[in-house]
């Protein structure tokens, strides 16, 4: 069985990811085809990108450092949650991609992202990232809108649809999670 990590985009204070990121993880546990968990970037406290060689090197020297690779590394996929801040991804998830790079290798990823335009083009951007990472994106993601989600754009109360956006990707992402899983034994 695959492992999925659930990751908070978002580090900043009052930050809706932690609800939607719970959200998808009380719905992907009512499945039997992975193991999911919630993995918040705020707990690893990664200052701005801090490591003297290269990540594609794999010489990490701090101990942040060696915390997210083992993290990120026992993971066969991921599921993204995220805002979109100015038309791109938060800048505290674009650092702790950047901190590694086989970790990420040959691994699936999928997207939940929320804004005044559903955060799609957040995703757009991460999917870019995250090709370069070698991190293969499945097709369909859930898009929600601060502005029928949220109520005052902070308690966050998903409209239906959602739940079988989330179905779908999910199926989608245990497909890839487990494809690749092959290619890294």
């Amino acid at each position: 069985m695959i492992k999925i990590g659930i990751i908070t985009g978002s580090t900043r204070p009052g930050r809706n990811a932690e609800q939607v990121a719970k959200w998808v993880y009380d719905f992907a546990l009512k499945r039997n085809d992975a193991e999911y968990e919630l993995v918040d970037l705020k707990d690893y406290n990664l200052p701005l990108l801090d490591e003297a060689y290269p990540a594609s090197f794999g010489q990490y020297s701090n101990e942040h450092t060696k915390a997210w690779a083992e993290k990120i590394k026992s993971l066969d996929a991921f599921i993204f949650v995220n805002g979109e801040y100015n038309h791109s991804i938060p800048g505290a998830l674009k650092n702790a991609l950047d901190y590694l790079y086989a970790e990420w290798n040959n691994k699936a990823a999928g997207f939940v992202s929320y804004g005044s335009a559903g955060g799609a083009r957040a995703v757009e951007h991460l999917r870019l990232v995250l090709s370069e990472l070698q991190v293969a994106h499945v097709r369909n993601q859930v898009l929600l809108s601060l502005f029928t989600d949220f109520e005052n754009f902070s308690v966050f109360k998903p409209v239906p649809i959602h739940s079988d956006n989330l179905k779908t990707m999910l199926d989608q992402l245990n497909s890839w999670g487990n494809a690749l899983k092959t290619l890294r034994k």
